[in-house]
């Protein structure tokens, strides 16, 4: 039987709440969604799936995704990703991806309780020296998924055509006048923006903007091409994709996350021989601001390095 999906309006109606607290459901709830048709969408069976796992003494302790020809990712935005799920649809007609933007921890947890099969993740860790590491045994204990690369991305500071107001690092941003657009809490931008203003010495209450946030790196991006910001993190080809300015932060690391009981799925390993694909690789140097350099290499657990006797 085909999956059935639902729109934001029914989904609401069905959950018995607003349209814009469906919104605030899918970034803090984990509520199941893809956006890959341009409009939100819901698949019905997960939505359900979803709804049961909320109830007060529920007695499973686990989520289900075993619809069959269902791949579902949860976690952080990314602009390369978006485009892959389209492709892996279209060569794969056995397969659907869909994709729920919960961030980068909201990914993690979703993982942790099996409501997704991969997680894309970008959590900083405490000193600035890692991704997704630290994150990894804290979650998952004895148990901890594969962590497989799909780029290095380059996060920056996205400004106006120009640059009329000559930002040039985070401290700029502290100047009277300059307005923010900000990330969600639990999304690996917020956290590294609220690491560069800790280390710049920026108390976040002193910025304008610092609670005006956007889900995705793009509406950041389309936020200061509209005028109702000044500047706001986000990775270099949302602002490419609409000719903006940019000031380099950082390279990163962007990974997915497989559990050990789904990295041999089908689904999931297609989907990881696409990122060796040339089209893949095209869209890649198509969009910019990435590094395909250890594409598809599983980073974590790092192998034992046996010693020479």
């Amino acid at each position: 039987m085909a999956d059935v999906f639902l729109s934001t309006k029914q989904v609401a109606e069905f959950l018995d709440v607003n349209e814009k607290m469906v919104y605030t459901l899918i970034s803090e709830k984990g509520l199941p969604a893809t956006k890959i048709t341009g409009k939100w969408k819901f698949p019905q069976r997960l939505v359900e799936k979803w709804l049961e796992k909320h109830i007060i003494n529920n007695p499973s302790p686990r989520g289900d995704v075993t619809a069959s020809g269902l791949l579902v990712f949860a976690g952080s935005n990314d602009l390369l990703l978006e485009r892959t799920f389209a492709l892996f649809n279209r060569s794969h007609k056995d397969y659907l991806a869909v994709f729920a933007n919960v961030g980068s921890m909201g990914g993690i947890n979703a993982l942790n309780k099996g409501f997704c099969h991969v997680a894309a993740s970008h959590l900083m860790q405490e000193d600035g020296s890692e991704y997704n590491f630290q994150f990894v045994p804290e979650k998952f204990g004895g148990d901890p998924p594969a962590v497989i690369n799909f780029a290095m991305r380059e996060q920056g500071i996205v400004v106006a055509k120009g640059n009329p107001l000559k930002i040039q690092g985070i401290k700029d941003l502290g100047k009277s006048g300059v307005r923010i657009v900000n990330r969600p809490l639990g999304t690996g931008t917020r956290l590294l923006f609220d690491s560069e203003l800790k280390n710049a010495g920026i108390k976040p209450e002193k910025l304008k903007g610092y609670n005006h946030e956007c889900r995705s790196h793009l509406e950041v991006a389309l936020e200061i091409a509209a005028g109702n910001a000044d500047a706001g993190l986000a990775i270099r080809p949302a602002s490419n994709l609409l000719g903006m300015g940019f000031i380099p932060l950082r390279w990163e690391r962007f990974d997915l996350l497989v559990g050990r009981d789904r990295f041999f799925d089908k689904g999931v390993q297609s989907f990881l021989g696409l990122l060796q694909e040339p089209e893949f690789r095209k869209i890649a140097e198509k969009l910019g601001g990435y590094s395909l350099d250890i594409c598809g290499k599983i980073v974590y657990p790092q192998p034992v390095r046996r010693s020479k006797e």
